[in-house]
């Protein structure tokens, strides 16, 4: 067997001085980790500061936008009823002043003579509290045909209509009023289901007949001339 022989053998201070140095490249390792970890968490707790700013920021964007909204939402609508309530204040004195003059033809042509017609007209009773308007009034000596007048009447007018008239008929017998009271409904739209409503209630309903197309744009037109009192289903209601 052959042994082979070491020669010329790395002193011990050779050796001392690689451990040193491999010692020393251990250390300045570590040292970099220990930076790079410092660093990492740094970055790492910035950029969860940095989310939670933008975070709370949108947050609170949002909200103040949405609280914006809700206001200019609301103010809209506020403008939206103040105008539609003057249009329909406006398209109210509208249909009056065109259906009132022709209602005592059309209500002659049912058999009921009203040689007497005022328009908005009211009672104010403070002794009795009764308070009521009257949109359209015909009399004569023995009936009184109170008119309500509505763009678009709902059955809730309806309703409220019934309503005036049990009123009327108090006052009028607190004032030694013995005449019948009967009640009409009018509107440029009544509504099937409105319409058979009212007429059901014992109501007259007063609507808008189809006029004869415009040779202009081919539409048909609506004028105060052309409307049609219906009466109601059976015997009207009597107050």
């Amino acid at each position: 067997m052959e042994v082979t022989q070491i020669t010329n053998p790395p002193s011990f201070e050779s050796v001392w001085a690689i451990l040193q140095e491999v010692g020393k490249k251990q250390e300045e390792t570590a040292r970099q980790m220990q930076e790079t970890d410092r660093k990492m968490k740094e970055s790492t707790a910035r950029l969860n500061q940095e989310m939670k700013e933008n975070a709370a920021r949108f947050d609170r964007e949002m909200q103040e936008n949405a609280a914006r909204f809700d206001r200019e939402m609301k103010e809209s609508a506020a403008r939206l009823d103040k105008q539609l309530g003057k249009l329909g204040n406006r398209m109210g004195e509208i249909i009056e002043h065109m259906v009132a003059p022709n209602l005592r033809q059309k209500f002659r042509e049912l058999g009921l003579n009203f040689p007497q017609a005022t328009q908005n007209s009211d009672v104010a009773d403070y002794d009795n509290k009764i308070f009521l308007e009257i949109d359209v009034k015909l009399e004569n000596g023995d009936k009184v045909m109170l008119v309500e007048v509505k763009t678009k009447p709902t059955a809730k007018d309806v309703q409220d209509h019934i309503k005036r008239l049990k009123k009327m008929r108090v006052y009028a017998d607190l004032h030694g009023d013995k005449r019948t009271f009967l009640g009409s409904v009018a509107g440029v739209v009544v509504t099937a289901n409105v319409k058979e409503y009212a007429l059901g209630k014992g109501l007259y309903v007063i609507e808008p007949s189809r006029g004869e197309p415009s040779p202009l744009c081919g539409s048909v037109e609506y004028t105060g001339e052309t409307f049609n009192v219906i009466p109601p289903n059976g015997q009207p209601k009597e107050w």
